[in-house]
């Protein structure tokens, strides 16, 4: 939380202190002072000789940079502890069950909203609204898959939106049909989930605000000091700017603003002045200096954008959210108004796309230091890969992802097919051409938890160790390579470095942004030990934000 009473100097000590400055070496002690890094080993412990700071004793733990969250929706993930707990779900008759007592329990709630069912539950991800009305009849129910680009809802949630047989297919978006027309209660994309979520109730906003609180909070357990909010709505400037006034962020947060392509190029201004209303606060953690583009949709329903059709529908190239010209004058548009631009890119169509507007950017805005970030690039054709580095394009992915778990067996494997299945999230080719690599959990798709996503990036295995090997591995990272895709990687994105105390490093100078783990993770004994890792405390500007109970 943000707190302006004085800091006390602090002098950390007893165990290993990582700097994340590649080629260094570790530190024994570290000392801060206002909440910025003074002095190391011998110094600092000369200095505390005099100074009487409180000492903080790793007892044999490990200090490193804070973690930053490239990529996250911290509200949702929140809220998604209010409604029907679908996530553990194994079953599609466990997710009935689990909506049956939730409504139960909560009989006077107007809408059952829960999310993230996994998708891969049912045959090609396609969810009947009948087996959710055996649950609950009488009153609407929408949840979101894990992927939030797809909702499953009830008879009476469609009936409320006024979807029937006789809607038309949306534009951005797929209303999957029964053979005889009707809805059958899977909506995929914007335009389909929108025709739901445009008759749910907005929750209050001290609900949202609360939610707010618990995100940045649970962030700062997990040892973060930074979050990229991906996906920010105009209602949600509001939480932002009470949160921060009440003085409950954890964090700091940088909001990307969601350009929608059915209202541009009108929604300009709308942009410009709410990043204006987030700057005249000159809140110290909170910004709003990014606009967030979807490029294309997701594999798993069929709607990322290819450059070959769908191996399981060979008349099927997925869904372009922008067409490429569209996308291209948007991209331009906001860069020259010195926005950073964060472009969701799946399918290697959507990859290219926004490639070549970013080229365009450049050619016509002129140079200067733009840090563009493409998130999740799923899939990337050969030729692009070096095109990130020669564009000074930031590589935002979510490591978690690069396994063969069910999702990408069940669902992504079959509608890419084998050889471009295998080119999935190429990591250490898009690094070694020299491309800044940051990482993300997309939160509450995936879990935020660092730990398990560094534990993926380095082994290309799931949690039973399979494949033996890992799968491609020769896009595998070193441990010191995904720790500093999440400190320093992340810390670019963020341009920390041109703030007056940048974080991401443990430098003189820098701020005493910092994760206290309770063991050196290059110590482990196993790629599997390093999800046992914990926070022990975290501190943001040398206060602190997280301590264990």
């Amino acid at each position: 939380m943000h707190d302006s009473s004085p800091l006390h100097p602090i002098l950390i000590r007893g165990g290993t202190i990582w700097s994340g400055i590649d080629g260094a070496s570790d530190h024994s002690a570290v000392a801060i002072v206002g909440g910025v890094i003074t002095a190391f080993d011998h110094e600092a412990l000369e200095w505390a000789t005099t100074a009487s700071p409180e000492v903080v004793d790793l007892a044999g733990g490990f200090l490193m940079p804070a973690f930053g969250e490239g990529h996250a929706h911290p509200l949702f993930g929140a809220l998604e502890s209010d409604g029907p707990q679908v996530r553990p779900c194994t079953t599609v008759a466990e997710i009935v069950a689990e909506v049956r007592r939730w409504a139960a329990e909560h009989p006077n709630a107007e809408w059952i909203i829960g999310a993230s069912y996994d998708s891969s539950l049912a045959p090609d991800g396609l969810f009947d609204a009948r087996w959710l009305d055996e649950a609950v009849a009488d009153r609407p129910v929408m949840l979101r898959s894990w992927d939030y680009h797809t909702v499953w809802c009830n008879s009476r949630a469609m009936e409320l939106a006024g979807v029937t047989a006789s809607s038309p297919e949306p534009d951005l978006g797929e209303i999957p049909r029964r053979a005889d027309g009707e809805p059958l209660g899977t909506m995929r994309e914007w335009g389909a989930v929108d025709l739901i979520a445009a008759v749910v109730p907005q929750l209050p906003l001290d609900a949202r605000v609360a939610a707010l609180h618990r995100a940045t909070s649970y962030y700062a357990s997990l040892g973060f000091t930074w979050i990229q909010d991906a996906w920010v709505e105009p209602d949600d400037i509001d939480v932002y700017v009470t949160a921060a006034a009440q003085g409950l962020l954890s964090t700091r947060c940088n909001l990307a603003l969601r350009a929608d392509p059915l209202r541009w190029p009108e929604q300009l201004p709308e942009l410009l002045a709410a990043r204006e209303r987030i700057a005249r606060l000159k809140h110290p953690l909170l910004t709003a200096d990014t606009i967030k583009f979807f490029a294309d949709g997701v594999v798993e329903n069929a709607t990322a954008d290819l450059l070959e059709p769908y191996h399981s529908d060979p008349l099927h190239h997925g869904m372009a959210v922008w067409q490429p010209a569209a996308l291209s004058a948007a991209v331009q548009a906001v860069d020259a108004a010195g926005f950073q631009v964060h472009i969701h890119t799946i399918g290697d169509a959507a990859v290219r796309s926004a490639l070549n507007a970013i080229e365009n950017a450049r050619a016509r805005n002129g140079e200067r230091d733009r840090r563009p970030v493409l998130t999740h690039v799923q899939l990337v054709d050969p030729v692009d890969i070096p095109r990130f580095a020669e564009l000074g394009v930031i590589v935002n992915a979510q490591p978690l992802w690069a396994q063969l778990d069910d999702l990408m067996t069940v669902l992504t494997v079959p509608r890419l097919g084998d050889e471009r299945s295998a080119r999935q999230y190429p990591l250490a080719s898009l690094r070694n051409t020299g491309a800044t690599l940051s990482f993300g959990s997309d939160w509450p798709c995936s879990s935020p938890r660092p730990f398990e996503g560094i534990r993926v990036a380095t082994t290309r295995q799931t949690i039973e160790d399979l494949p033996v090997g890992g799968w491609t591995p020769t896009e595998k990272l070193t441990l010191t390579q995904a720790l500093s895709a999440y400190t320093a990687g992340v810390s670019a994105q963020a341009f920390a470095d041109l703030t007056e105390r940048p974080w991401g490093t443990l430098r003189v100078g820098h701020s005493a942004d910092l994760a206290f783990l309770d063991r050196d993770p290059r110590a482990v004994a196993s790629a599997g030990a390093l999800t046992e890792i914990a926070v022990v405390r975290t501190w943001l500007a040398g206060r602190e934000t997280f301590a264990t109970p």
